[in-house]
């Protein structure tokens, strides 16, 4: 097997057709306590983040939006909100565990007719291209084998005009805060996960996955390689989360 047939699993090389299934099973693991482990990992300010991406993508009542990586479809409800019962709001996820997790939820909180759900590989979408005015992906981007192949896929289904939006932990822009970063993610993280999901490897995975992820420089370059125009991005929290936004003109 040549080094091309090779890709990152954490801080492990792995078979590229091995990635997905790995990935597929630490979500499987943690989806029950996924909601909770969000808001001890993050001590609740993933909310603001989220809060943030909404305001930027800028959607508006009647359009379609596509959540990809939606996870227990915190951004999914608030956009099915926001396009009301004229627009659509397609909640995806390629993996069955947390997409149903995040329709029994959102099922719960009534949020019906306008939202719908798709289990869809990033990499390979299926919908039609100029389909949706807005796509986002949030915390997911990390996971996806090829993540150029995703990126363009982004693009090819927005409509001239529309938005494309990674959420997705980044790297500190300050020294000092990358080395606090580090002790709590290799620390602290594995340690929540033993308590709580009882699973301390997940999030060991999950912390590698953020180190092995682009800088935020890096990304915007793959955005515009992928074919996105405009293309920016917000650092919050100190660059420990980044939100990347571009258009398709």
């Amino acid at each position: 097997m040549s080094d091309q047939d090779q890709t990152h699993f954490g801080y492990q090389q792995v078979p590229v057709r091995e990635k997905q299934e790995r990935v597929r099973a630490v979500f499987d693991s943690v989806a029950d306590r996924y909601d909770l482990m969000n808001d001890l990992m993050s001590l609740g300010i993933h909310r603001l983040w989220k809060r943030r991406l909404i305001e930027l993508a800028g959607v508006r009542r009647g359009q379609r939006v596509l959540d990809l990586a939606a996870g227990t479809g915190d951004l999914s409800a608030r956009f099915a909100e926001i396009v009301g019962p004229s627009g659509l709001v397609v909640m995806s996820d390629i993996n069955a565990a947390m997409l149903e997790r995040g329709r029994e939820r959102l099922d719960d909180a009534g949020l019906m007719g306008h939202l719908h759900y798709a289990l869809a590989n990033a990499e390979a979408l299926p919908f039609a291209s100029n389909s949706f005015d807005c796509v986002t992906i949030g915390f997911g981007l990390r996971n996806v084998t090829h993540k150029d192949w995703a990126l363009a896929e982004m693009q090819r289904i927005l409509k001239p005009g529309g938005r494309g939006l990674v959420l997705e932990f980044s790297h500190p822009t300050q020294a000092p805060l990358r080395k606090a970063y580090d002790l709590y993610s290799f620390s602290m993280l594995p340690m929540l996960g033993r308590l709580v999901a009882q699973d301390a490897d997940s999030y060991k995975y999950l912390a590698e996955s953020i180190r092995m992820h682009p800088d935020q420089d890096s990304l915007r370059d793959m955005m515009e390689q992928a074919g996105f125009e405009r293309c920016e991005y917000f650092n919050l929290t100190g660059g420990i989360v980044a939100i990347h936004r571009g258009c398709k003109l």
